[in-house]
């Protein structure tokens, strides 16, 4: 069970991983030694999955996201394992969900380009045999970013 200084941690250092563990205890009143083992307690007890850095995709010359929704003409395991392997492949795939509803998945894409766009629907996603349909939506503006878990 978490209690209230657990959370102030999560939410902490889901906000900005790189807190100290002098930064954290003063932040929630604790001492560096107490802050330090409590997290170190939160991430073996699997709280905290992993630790990594939000990029710019604009500097790093992404400039269209894409959700892309892919209806399965089958729904064959072995089929459905070749598309999961096909879309670990494909780097522009940042994120992926199996989904109820019409679409089968959901992909959130980050591409160079509407051409890199085109080529990732067309030349990737749609050949594969298993995909019936392939619709996407272009993202205009993000008017939130990820912030964190509600905690």
């Amino acid at each position: 069970m978490l209690d209230e200084a657990d959370q102030k941690i999560l939410a902490l250092i889901q906000k900005n991983a790189m807190l100290t563990a002098q930064e954290l205890g003063e932040r929630i009143a604790l001492s560096p030694s107490q802050a330090a083992r409590r997290r170190a307690r939160l991430e073996a007890e699997g709280y905290v999955t992993a630790y990594a850095a939000r990029l710019d995709a604009a500097k790093l010359g992404l400039t269209v996201q894409a959700f892309v929704q892919v209806q399965m003409a089958t729904h064959a395991p072995e089929r459905a394992r070749t598309f999961h392997s096909l879309i670990d492949t494909l780097p522009e795939v940042v994120n992926a969900w199996t989904l109820t509803g019409e679409a089968d998945y959901l992909l959130q894409v980050w591409c160079a380009d509407l051409p890199a766009l085109n080529v990732l629907i067309h030349e990737r996603l749609l050949p594969h045999p298993a995909v019936a349909r392939v619709q996407s939506q272009i993202v205009m503006n993000q008017l939130k970013r990820f912030g964190g878990l509600p905690l």
